[in-house]
């Protein structure tokens, strides 16, 4: 009987540590794609951060660059709303040519997938490295750089953010709480929206920014320093009940017995 209660005792040591996240299975590390060509994503669930059933909606980004988020920079957007209640597990999307990456060393792309969990935050994941050829964007100077010292084919480390039904936060990130204007690299975080109060309390209409400066473009503009910004996500919540207090009686007065006299 020891026997039998030692292998079972050993799984159920090693149950808690299961994990689930977003594990990606296409691209996979030193794929050759070409520009002009579909890029095909998939994955399933594995690695570290909530399970699937517990996230809401994604983005997917094709990203060029190092390991950090200030030495990277976004080349395409693939899906701004996917949606995990839909079901299935791959997208795909066009990467035309004049995209960021002329003379781009082996591996310098990979996928980045936020995605926004049920109770609040977001679990930030990415797949392996892959190539591609025919770009003929160029890389902003410090991306260059970082690509020049890359030696991997694997992707950032995840970053999860989200928080368990309790309402306890499973990891922090500090972007949220730098001001914006203060961020660097080509991904800025916001803070979460405020819920709008149930009375206007305020008296003065005065603008709390300066109105801003409009220049029509007259040749081609500069690829954008900052390329995508995640707004924290919204944790305020609305909780409801049936009313089971029985409905009041009709009345019988004489105006209601006047009042019946049009029924018909």
């Amino acid at each position: 009987m020891t026997r039998l209660l030692l292998p079972f005792t050993a799984f159920a040591a090693l149950a808690p540590l299961v994990s689930a996240g977003i594990k990606f299975t296409s691209p996979v590390a030193g794929d050759k794609l070409t520009v002009g060509t579909a890029i095909e994503v998939e994955w399933e669930e594995g690695g570290t951060g909530p399970e699937i059933s517990d996230l809401i909606t994604y983005q997917l980004i094709l990203v060029g660059g190092g390991q950090e988020d200030k030495e990277q920079q976004v080349v395409k957007v693939l899906t701004t709303a996917g949606n995990f209640a839909l079901g299935g597990n791959k997208a795909s999307a066009l990467v035309e040519t004049g995209l960021p990456g002329a003379s781009t060393p082996a591996n310098a792309y990979f996928i980045k997938m936020v995605a926004v969990g049920k109770t609040g935050g977001e679990l930030t994941a990415y797949s392996d490295r892959f190539s591609y050829s025919g770009m003929t964007g160029a890389w902003r100077d410090d991306v260059k750089t970082a690509l020049s010292k890359l030696d991997t084919t694997d992707g950032p480390a995840t970053k999860d953010t989200t928080t368990d039904a309790a309402g306890g936060a499973a990891g922090a990130d500090g972007d949220y709480d730098v001001e914006y204007t203060m961020q660097t690299g080509p991904t800025r975080y916001a803070p979460m929206q405020p819920v709008p109060p149930k009375t206007v309390t305020a008296k003065n209409t005065k603008p709390l920014y300066p109105t801003s400066s409009v220049k029509i473009a007259t040749a081609f503009l500069p690829i954008p320093s900052i390329q995508t910004t995640i707004t924290q996500a919204q944790t305020f919540s609305v909780s409801s009940m049936e009313n089971t207090v029985a409905a009041a009686p009709h009345p019988t007065d004489d105006m209601q017995k006047f009042l019946n006299r049009w029924k018909d």
